[in-house]
């Protein structure tokens, strides 16, 4: 008798561990109706030369590799996406041995400003944030390629954070 009722019972509670999960993207409630984003060029407020390029194809980048919405022109998009590159900053990790004031790595932070509006009522503030992304990276004799070298990574990262939080709500 109680081999029966166990053997029973096992089937309902497996089913009834699954009844939480739901199949596709769990979007932010303000966001349900977006299905495709447009994404214009970034705006630039550092010294860095091509940083806008490099951040909206960061970011157009990480919209792909998500699924969670498509990328379109601003014709046909649900909502648009500003960006700015607000500041690129670099902090020493570990100096010299011997000369502590002089840096052998440094880490760079990335700061994007952006803000989701309607494409058909631009006034209309969908979502709006700030996404950090950081790279580390050694200093050569040629600090400057160093550099350049590193910042596609720091805006990679920064890219993923703001999309994650637009396809997941963090």
């Amino acid at each position: 008798m109680r081999m029966k009722f166990t053997l029973l019972l096992a089937p309902l509670l497996l089913l009834v561990a699954c009844t939480g999960y739901r199949l596709g993207s769990v979007k932010p409630a303000a966001l349900a109706k977006v299905r495709s984003i447009a994404v214009p060029m970034f705006a630039n407020d550092t010294q860095h030369p091509r940083a806008e390029a490099l951040a909206t194809s960061a970011v157009s980048s990480a919209f792909s590799q998500d699924g969670t919405y498509r990328l379109t022109d601003t014709a046909h998009a649900d909502a648009i996406l500003e960006g700015r590159i607000k500041t690129i900053g670099y902090t020493a990790i570990r100096g010299r041995r011997l000369d502590t004031l002089r840096p052998e790595e440094l880490t760079n932070t990335v700061v994007l400003l952006w803000s989701l509006k309607d494409a058909k009522n631009p006034t209309k503030v969908l979502a709006s944030g700030t996404s950090l992304g950081s790279s580390q990276l050694f200093v050569d004799s040629d600090l400057q390629t160093a550099r350049n070298n590193a910042l596609p990574d720091a805006l990679e990262r920064a890219g993923e954070a703001l999309v994650s939080r637009l396809a997941n709500g963090f």
